[in-house]
């Protein structure tokens, strides 16, 4: 039998999963707002092609964090579930975690040189 893939609810997310959360945490977007909006977050440095886009949006759909709010006939909008949010809160408690940690760990090893 094949592996199954985690669902994003798992953890950790991918940064790209994780900014288009964080942007529809904000307000409610369609893909192309979704991509400029990942291009801005990430100063640039996530340029995802359509195709690439739209199977993580079918992903975070698949695995409930985010749903269609809507479709105006030319596109299709999302925004986060609650479950896409409580997700968004563990994962960045999570990085703040590690981030504090290793700030920790640095700051030690600072004070020792």
């Amino acid at each position: 039998m094949p592996p199954t893939r985690l669902s994003f609810a798992e953890g950790p997310l991918p940064s790209t999963a994780f900014l288009i959360l964080v942007s529809l945490a904000d307000a409610e977007a369609h893909g192309y707002q979704l991509r400029k909006e990942l291009m801005t977050r990430s100063n640039g440095s996530i340029d995802l092609d359509p195709g690439s886009l739209y199977r993580l949006i079918f992903r975070l759909h698949e695995d409930g964090l985010i749903e269609d709010s809507g479709d105006d006939g030319r596109r299709r909008s999302y925004r986060i579930t609650a479950l896409g949010k409580r997700v968004l809160r563990s994962e960045t408690e999570r990085m703040a975690s590690l981030l504090s940690q290793a700030q920790s760990v640095r700051g030690a090893r600072a004070r020792k040189a």
